[in-house]
């Protein structure tokens, strides 16, 4: 006759079941569905983790081409109104140099939350007779961002020329961004701007034409 070991005194003694944790009965599949589960596990860990690293590429894409929606009906600026970075610091005179391109923001206003501009700085000289020279200062000159055929943010440069993203209209800010390719009808809208007596850029009026698509 076989005897089969007992268990040890100390040991809790439940009902006959032996069951695992879920108070499921152990089977022969017990260890490859496991192992399953496992793996099914790990590719879920996967697959989630190749998607964060995908939309953490697209974010910046989107931000920048993201089409550009005015609510607001008034003026985007005025006559005194400072331009300003992207973190709300005033742009001095001696801020960009010579062939230099950055984006800017007209200084919090009621009624505006964004309204992106391109400003640029180049010797007076290089610039054609399609620019506003009354809008211009020092070699600084700035324009709406917002492109003229679908709205889309101005954000991408070749050389002298910005391109849009979206169906890569392009403008020439040396000739006051006239369009120089692709499908825009107009070119992107100026701002006329100067220079206080303190050494900061300010607007002197709002965009000489409508921002974004339409307005002829």
């Amino acid at each position: 006759m076989i005897e089969y070991p007992k268990p040890d005194d100390d040991e809790e003694q439940g009902d006959d079941c032996s069951c695992d944790e879920a108070g499921t009965s152990p089977t022969l599949y017990g260890d490859a569905r496991a192992e399953l589960r496992r793996r099914d596990f790990a590719k879920f860990l996967a697959t989630v983790g190749g998607l964060t690293a995908v939309a953490s590429l697209t974010a910046p894409l989107a931000s920048t081409t993201q089409v550009f929606e005015r609510g607001y009906k008034g003026p985007v600026y005025s006559d005194g109104i400072h331009l300003v970075d992207s973190e709300g610091e005033r742009i001095t005179e001696s801020r960009l140099s010579e062939g230099e391109h950055m984006t800017v923001f007209p200084e919090p206003r009621p009624g505006i939350e964004d309204a992106p501009t391109l400003l640029v700085r180049y010797a007076e000289s290089d610039y054609g007779s399609d620019i506003s020279e009354g809008f211009t200062v020092n070699g600084y000159a700035a324009f709406s961002k917002v492109c003229t055929h679908a709205g889309c943010m101005v954000s991408d440069r070749e050389e002298d020329l910005v391109v849009c993203p979206c169906h890569f209209g392009k403008f020439n800010v040396l000739e006051g961004a006239a369009v120089s390719g692709g499908p825009p009808g107009r070119a992107l809208p100026q701002l006329p701007i100067t220079v206080t007596s303190d050494g900061f850029l300010v607007a002197t009026g709002d965009f000489e034409g409508p921002v974004g698509p339409g307005g002829g």
